[in-house]
């Protein structure tokens, strides 16, 4: 197996397990929530047209773009920070190589 703390050549940066149990979650909460998001905006909206009064839909159509919304920008989290350290760090060095470590798991 490839070790991904050799690839980056950032050795210091924090245990190889360490390094694969966060970068496991951040990919679980990356992916897992925006489509619990959208499967319970999908069901409210689903109650809401089953009732079929006109107010109940309006509220349920909102709630469904602002999860869908809550979903892209939660789906976009490590990106923005990614982009954030590589604004303050330009080497590749120190918590943006760990970043980046942690990102590609």
């Amino acid at each position: 197996m490839l070790n991904v703390l050799d690839t980056i050549g950032v050795d210091a940066c924090l245990p190889e397990e360490i390094v694969n149990i966060v970068g496991s979650v951040i990919n679980i909460i990356q992916f897992g929530i925006p489509i619990i998001l959208v499967i319970m905006g999908m069901l409210d909206l689903g109650k809401a047209v089953t009732s079929q009064k006109e107010d109940e839909i309006k509220k349920a159509q909102s709630m469904l773009i602002k999860r869908i919304i809550y979903g892209v920008i939660v789906f976009l989290i490590p990106a923005i920070i990614e982009f954030a350290f590589g604004l303050l760090s330009d080497d590749g060095t120190s918590a943006l190589g760990c970043m980046k470590v942690i990102l590609e798991v």
